[in-house]
This record gives C-alpha cells, sequence and structure tokens, in this order.
C-alpha cells in the first residue's frame, strides 16, 4: 500500500517536474541562450532528480525493515520520501543551466538503471543458488554424497512415508536417501514428453510456417497457443481420468501389465503441453530464415521438399535445439502432472507401464509434511533441489555449446 501510495504521488509530481523543467529550458533558449540539451531532455532530468531520491529513501526503508535493523512506519516513509521529492525537484530546476549536460546524464542514468536491473538478476540468482547449497550442505553432513548419488533405495524414513502411504514398507528408525530412482522417474517422464512433443511440435511448425495458407496459420496456430495457457492442474486430470485407462486397457490388449499409476501417462501428457513451445519457437526460427535461401534452392531444382530437409532445417537447427532444451527444462520441473497421474512411489525400473515418481513431487512432499525444518527427510529436498539445478545447468551449457557449433558449421 506505502508503494502505491508513494507512486500516486510521485506521477504527478513527475509531470510538473518535466513541465517545469522543460519550460525552463524554453525561456532560456527564448532569451537567446543556447542550451546543450534539447528543452524536454532538461524536463527528464528535473523528473530524475525528483523520483531518484525519493525512491531511493523508500527502498532503503524496506531493506532496514527487512533485515531488521529498524522498522519504520509507512507514513513516515512516505512523509519522508514526499519530502526528498520535492527538495530534489527544487534542485533539479536550480541546476538547470545552458552548460548542464542534460542528456549525457540521463545516459548515464538509464545506463546505471539497467546494469542495476541486471544485477538483480543476477544476485538472485546467486541468493537461490547460496539457500539451496547452504541447506544441502547440512543434509549431507548426515548422509554421506556417495550414498544420495548412487543409491537405489528412497525411503526416509516411517513418518514421510505414512504420509506417502507406505509406512509398513521399511523398519522403524530405517532411512535410505539413494536418489536414483527419484532421477529415474524424472529422466523418464522427461525422454518420453520430449518424444511425444518434439516430433509433433516441429512438423506443425514446418507446416504452419512452409505449406499452410494464411487462413489455415491463423486457425491452426492460436489453437496450438492455447495449449499453452491450460492450467497443468487440467492436464492432471486428462493425464489421470482420460489418457491412463487408455494406456491400460491397450497394455491389456497386448497383454501388458499396467499399472494405474504408470509414468508412461504423465509423460504423454507432458509431451502434449510442451508442444507448443517447440512449435511456436520452430515456427519463429524458421520463418527468420532468409527468404533468398529457399529462391537459390528453387534456382538450382530442388523440390520443396528437398528444400526444407537440406537447406531450411540445417539453418534452423540451433533454434530448434534451443527449443527442444527449453522443453526438456519445462518437463523437468513438471510437478503437478506427475502427482495427479503417476503418484508418489519412488521405482527404480525401465518400464514406463509401471508407477514411478520425480526429482519435484519427492521435493513437494519433503517440504509440506509434518517433520521439522532440520530433519533429514526436509533438508532432503534441498539436496534433491541442488542435483536438480547441477543437471539443468549441464543442459544449458550444453546446449550453448551444440547452438553455437552448429551455427560455425553453417556459416
Amino acid at each position: 500500500m506505502t508503494t502505491l501510495l508513494l507512486l500516486a504521488a510521485l506521477a504527478p509530481l513527475g509531470y510538473l517536474a518535466f513541465r517545469l523543467g522543460r519550460g525552463k529550458a524554453l525561456q532560456t533558449m527564448a532569451a537567446g541562450i543556447s542550451m546543450h540539451s534539447r528543452p524536454q531532455q532538461y524536463g527528464w532530468y528535473s523528473v530524475v532528480w525528483m523520483g531518484l531520491p525519493a525512491l531511493g529513501v523508500a527502498i532503503a526503508a524496506a531493506l532496514l525493515s527487512v533485515f531488521g535493523v529498524i522498522a519504520p512506519s509507512r507514513e513516515l516513509v512516505l512523509i519522508v520520501s514526499l519530502v526528498v521529492a520535492l527538495l530534489g525537484l527544487a534542485h533539479g530546476l536550480r541546476a538547470i543551466r545552458p552548460d548542464v549536460r542534460a542528456r549525457n546524464i540521463l545516459d548515464n542514468t538509464i545506463r546505471w538503471l539497467l546494469l542495476s536491473a541486471a544485477l538483480i538478476s543476477i544476485i538472485t540468482t546467486v541468493s537461490i543458488v547460496l539457500s539451496i547449497l547452504f541447506e544441502a550442505m547440512r543434509f549431507f553432513r548426515e548422509v554421506s554424497v556417495w550414498e544420495f548419488i548412487t543409491g537405489t533405495v528412497w525411503a526416509p524414513g516411517d513418518t514421510f512415508l505414512e504420509a506417502a502411504g507406505r509406512g509398513d514398507e521399511v523398519g522403524e528408525g530405517t532411512s535410505f536417501f539413494g536418489s536414483v530412482p527419484l532421477f529415474a522417474g524424472t529422466f523418464m517422464v522427461t525422454a518420453i514428453a520430449m518424444a511425444t512433443a518434439l516430433p509433433i511440435g516441429l512438423l506443425s511448425a514446418i507446416f504452419m510456417s512452409e505449406y499452410a495458407t494464411r487462413a489455415q496459420r491463423g486457425i491452426a496456430k492460436p489453437v496450438l497457443e492455447i495449449l499453452a495457457g491450460i492450467p497443468t492442474v487440467v492436464y492432471g486430470f486428462f493425464a489421470a481420468i482420460t489418457v491412463t485407462p487408455i494406456i491400460v486397457d491397450i497394455a491389456a490388449f497386448f497383454g501388458l501389465d499396467a499399472s494405474y499409476s504408470n509414468i508412461l501417462s504423465p509423460g504423454i501428457v507432458m509431451g502434449i503441453m510442451i508442444i507448443p513451445f517447440i512449435s511456436s519457437l520452430s515456427d519463429d526460427v524458421i520463418n527468420s530464415i532468409p527468404q533468398s535461401l529457399r529462391e537459390g534452392a528453387y534456382a538450382l531444382g530442388t523440390t520443396h521438399s528437398e528444400t526444407i530437409k537440406k537447406v531450411i532445417l540445417p539453418a534452423a537447427l540451433p533454434g530448434v535445439i534451443s527449443a527442444f532444451l527449453l522443453g526438456v527444462s519445462r518437463a523437468l520441473g513438471e510437478t503437478m502432472i506427475v502427482v495427479m497421474a503417476a503418484g508418489v512411489r519412488p521405482n527404480l525400473t525401465w518400464n514406463p507401464l509401471e508407477d514411478m515418481t520425480t526429482v519435484t513431487v519427492n521435493i513437494v512432499y519433503s517440504l509440506t509434511g509434518d517433520l521439522a525444518f532440520d530433519s533429514p527427510q526436509t533438508l532432503s529436498a534441498f539436496a534433491l533441489g541442488l542435483v536438480l539445478f547441477i543437471v539443468t545447468l549441464m543442459l544449458n551449457l550444453v546446449s550453448t555449446y551444440l547452438v553455437r557449433r552448429f551455427k560455425q558449421n553453417y556459416d
């Protein structure tokens, strides 16, 4: 509320500062005095002197309150910020002179604001990594890193298992923190999802960019993009109620035994959810290829399909790889579909018709239980998150390398 009130008060003050600063510059120029910058730049110069100090006061008060140094009242922060804004406005108007380089000052101010935005993103990322790392280190003081990475049994204890409906599987006080079954389920569902999404998404992009008429594209592209706006919980219902019974019936027809919590169902539905990401990105990449490449291929006597295969797809390959790895990252972090369709049972198997679970599902169950925050069962969520972060980072590094390599080869 304080922020909204402050912004509401600074908006008319900013308009007033702009008008007064611009007006003073125009009056000076009307008197025959040459100014370094344009009148509107002096107006924005006054706005900067008015707004930035006031926002700085509000941000400083918020940081002091967050770190527990002092907690000033909202009214006091609002009053002090407005007083500082008025003082800054007065100083900005008085500082307008012919030799003031308002244009350069504005450029430097914008540069510092952009740098601050970039630093906020970097600091936020580093803070997330450190917060996960410190809690994971607490977990690894009690559990061996080697056991965690190579263990094939995930059974954090009776209390945790009772919440998952498996309290009778291990003895009292027994805990196993082998993460291999969790990552096996994560990679299994990701592989199924990408095997579903990549062919359909890429072929859809090729159709819309190379074969579809304007009317067909106007219908197909919005319908595909609607899939990206459907909540994941709806996909979870679709997987559990519609796709899973179909898979069970098909497996029974071929004499196979499929669980109603199989990992194949959420993988397929997750792939359907990812189709719009791959299709839209690939479509944009293919449309950005210069028309001269197509015309050159046609001039050499190639057919339309040969041009797509020999010219367009190699040129679009870096973008397709980026779209594919974006879909992989999306699949690695998905939770709701797996919870609703596959359950929470850690199971190490190669059979997609059996029930499995993923890392993100166990993170949710670890942090939403009734155990103490410093218990190994709860801290295991941070260890899983750290390993998942490392896996995602490695995927990003690999994608960067592949994109650069294919781009260099094509150039």
